[in-house]
């Protein structure tokens, strides 16, 4: 299976460990989400935008520990997408974006920039 990740866990970010057995297909961007800042690490919901991220493929172990990182308390659920390697899992923000900070690029990694 594989996992679309647009944030912490991508390479070099805080949460990355996670992604220790995972293998790194490429690069993709999701069109129709919007990226926000929700502190250390963001969260996309549908919108008019693009977010940048990274497909994985991971195993069935690997996904569960990531809904459990991701979906236990309720602040994301996992959505499919299609990306040029097949469909992989997305993991979207699930609350109230009223008052954060929207990351204009759709990319963590120029967050600075908005924050």
């Amino acid at each position: 299976m594989r996992i679309f990740v647009y944030g912490s866990l991508r390479r070099k970010q805080g949460n990355s460990h996670w992604m220790t057995n995972a293998l790194l297909l490429g690069a993709h961007s999701v069109e129709n989400y919007v990226l926000y800042s929700i502190g250390h690490y963001p969260g996309a919901v549908p919108g008019d935008g693009v977010v940048t991220g990274e497909v994985y493929r991971v195993d069935a172990a690997t996904l569960s520990e990531l809904d459990a990182l991701r979906t236990t308390a309720g602040e994301y659920s996992r959505h499919l997408i299609q990306t040029p390697y097949g469909s992989a899992w997305m993991y979207v923000y699930e609350r109230s974006v009223e008052g954060l900070t929207r990351i204009e690029s759709g990319d963590w990694l120029d967050r600075e920039q908005y924050l």
